[in-house]
């Protein structure tokens, strides 16, 4: 019985095609690899000449790795897979067109993530603001703790931790005040309509000329900002070197 079955499959003939079908496909096989190698080698050469040529451009580091380290390399990386599957006689066309297909959903039921890494992009290009700035918006003021691809956190003076979407930061107002080196701080003091609006301000000044990281030039000022309904309010215009308002020397308007 064992003889009559082992006669019909003709294992002989089976084992002679599989090497025979084995071999053929080797040089596909050998060819497959060697391209998959040769992408490698390329990917860590390119990233290598494109990452000098980032800094040297002043680009910021996240934004080299995510364009070099991610983008980049992947790119050559499925670039060879295709032409490796494409050694082996699998259809690239046909996966191509289910990978378009697949990613046009993705990106549909992604839109808010890609739009806040769009807008990532964008502020590592445009530089607004860096990790260490003073910036308020969306109605927060605090220093940059990190930037990401998505998000941009922020620590408030009242030691607060804020994490806001990249795309609402591009789409609304951004005040940096950490741009351009020294801030001018103002701070509003009333006083009653009988005292006398010369003394106040001789007071005023020499309280924040005896105060710590107060910048003598541009020197202190005070001016009258308004008439109130029961007072007249004087503006206080200092000058400091940081915009780091959270230290109890600093004067702030958010803790005058």
């Amino acid at each position: 019985m064992l003889e009559q079955v082992l006669d019909k499959l003709n294992v002989q003939e089976l084992l002679t095609n599989f090497v025979s079908g084995f071999l053929a496909f080797l040089p596909s096989l050998f060819a497959a690899i060697i391209i998959l190698i040769v992408a490698y080698v390329i990917s860590r050469a390119v990233r290598m000449v494109f990452r000098q040529a980032l800094k040297r451009a002043n680009f910021q580091e996240v934004l080299i790795g995510l364009l070099v380290d991610t983008v980049l390399h992947y790119i050559i990386i499925i670039l060879g897979l295709l032409m490796a599957l494409s050694q082996l006689g699998v259809n690239v066309t046909a996966a191509l067109a289910g990978v378009g297909v697949a990613g046009i959903a993705i990106g549909f039921a992604a839109q808010d993530s890609v739009a806040n890494v769009i807008s990532g992009i964008l502020i590592f290009w445009d530089k607004p603001f860096v990790v260490g700035d003073w910036i308020e918006t969306e109605g927060q003021y605090g220093k940059v703790q990190n930037i990401t691809l998505r998000t941009t956190r922020i620590r408030t003076p009242q030691n607060s931790y804020i994490v806001i979407p990249n795309k609402r930061i591009i789409d609304e107002v951004l005040e940096n005040y950490s741009k351009h080196g020294e801030v001018r701080v103002d701070v509003l003091v009333g006083i009653a309509y009988k005292e006398d609006i010369g003394k106040a301000r001789e007071v005023l000044l020499d309280a924040v000329k005896s105060m710590d990281h107060i910048l003598e030039d541009p020197a202190p000022d005070v001016v009258v900002d308004e008439l109130g309904g029961s007072s007249v309010n004087l503006k206080v215009r200092v000058w400091i070197e940081s915009a780091d308002r959270s230290e109890e020397h600093t004067v702030s308007r958010f803790d005058p």
